[in-house]
């Protein structure tokens, strides 16, 4: 990387050294220490705390293209992660600015602190753009991202640490953020002016389980929004046991990691006796991908991965194209889907890769980007009431 950053600070106090040896110096904040991760760019202009509190980014440092982090705060309601005391979270933030002052009715904390609070190392005063250029044209480096207060740095030590680390190919971190215990959801999505709601039970009338690679709080807030009670269980639970509890539907959740490692250490297996069981189901990102490999498919790792809230997605049953969140660095190579049996839904627009797909004889079917995050906002909402519709269908022919 030939540009430099706009750091001028004599002695810095935050490092960010890539596998390669480059080193992009700036002010650390939030928590300090030192950590390995990849390092990913995501394009959003809001929703920091989301971003950084989804599950799907554990192992990875979060480079904001947007300069101003940190204006509205940060505050509890806004975190997405079902599970405080996950293993692996996203390991570091790469700032261009300094964090900005809190200005919003409801922030709780500055962003800062908040950073402290989590544990996740943060730099500012970097070349944002230089960077994202860079991960654009060599795909996403494997780096150390380190804060310390008074600025003494192992640089050598850092760059081995950097190389050695093994990155996210072959990694199943699914275990590491999923609940361990299974646990029941109600609460609905956030509404002025009551805060998040309280459906009542005979509104919700229909039963999902919703398998946990690393889910978001709002995925489940939507299910609810259709019309169902929600049993979460851990990543690793067998499909007798989801079985066992009568579900109407079963939901493959987001989640971090190589879908094919997770998919060859049990999730596959597991998914592959739901699919014989023919409930209805749908999956989203890591469980869009693992449920494509369940049924024959495979998975690759891409360049630079698809981070941000302006994607534009056509879906093909609809005929319509709708602005999306995203948050992967895996997809499905859909030309390994078995055309007898699966047809492609929906693809990016951006680089026509695959965004969804759906089962040609069983009420199945997945999407890569993340309906619930609201970046149109509402765009892909009607994806979880398809998902209830085809609960209901299959329970009156039944």
């Amino acid at each position: 990387m030939t540009t430099p950053a706009p750091w001028t600070q004599e002695r810095p106090t935050a490092l960010l050294v890539l596998a390669d040896g480059t080193v992009l110096r700036g002010k650390g904040v939030g928590a300090t220490g030192v950590a390995e991760a990849e390092v990913c760019f995501n394009t959003a202009m809001t929703g920091y705390q989301e971003i950084l509190t989804d599950p799907s980014y554990a192992d990875q440092i979060v480079t904001f293209t947007f300069p101003h982090i940190g204006n509205v705060g940060a505050n509890p309601e806004d975190d997405e992660t079902s599970n405080p005391g996950a293993e692996a979270q996203a390991r570091g933030c790469v700032l261009h600015a300094d964090i900005t002052n809190p200005s919003s009715w409801r922030a709780h904390q500055h962003f800062d602190d908040w950073l402290k609070e989590r544990g996740i190392i943060g730099i500012c005063g970097v070349d944002t753009r230089a960077l994202t250029t860079f991960i654009r044209e060599h795909g996403m480096p494997n780096a150390v991202i380190a804060h310390d207060p008074d600025g003494n740095f192992d640089i050598p030590a850092l760059k081995e640490r950097a190389q050695r680390w093994p990155g996210i190919v072959g990694a199943d971190l699914a275990t590491k953020v999923s609940t361990k215990k299974t646990y029941h959801w109600t609460e609905g999505t956030w509404r002025w002016p009551e805060g998040f709601t309280r459906p009542r039970e005979e509104d919700l009338r229909l039963h999902v389980v919703a398998i946990d690679y690393g889910i978001k709080k709002n995925i489940l807030r939507c299910l609810v929004d259709a019309g169902c009670r929600v049993t979460v269980v851990p990543a690793d639970t067998p499909a007798e046991d989801i079985l066992a509890l009568k579900p109407d539907g079963v939901f493959l959740s987001n989640g971090p990691g190589d879908p094919a490692a997770t998919a060859a250490n049990y999730a596959g297996a597991q998914i592959g006796k739901l699919l014989q069981a023919r409930l209805p189901m749908f999956g989203i990102c890591l469980g869009h991908q693992m449920l494509a490999i369940a049924l024959g498919g495979r998975t690759k790792k891409m360049k630079q991965g698809h981070h941000g809230a302006n994607h534009p997605v056509k879906d093909f049953t609809t005929h319509k194209v709708e602005i999306t969140s995203m948050n992967h660095g895996f997809t499905v190579d859909v030309a390994s889907l078995p055309e007898d049996a699966v047809e492609e839904t929906h693809i990016s627009l951006f680089d026509h890769t695959n965004c969804g797909m759906a089962c040609k004889d069983r009420p199945v079917f997945s999407v890569q980007h993340h309906p619930e995050a609201s970046p149109g906002p509402q765009d892909s909402y009607y994806l979880f009431r398809r998902f209830a519709d085809l609960m209901s269908r299959a329970n009156a022919r039944a």
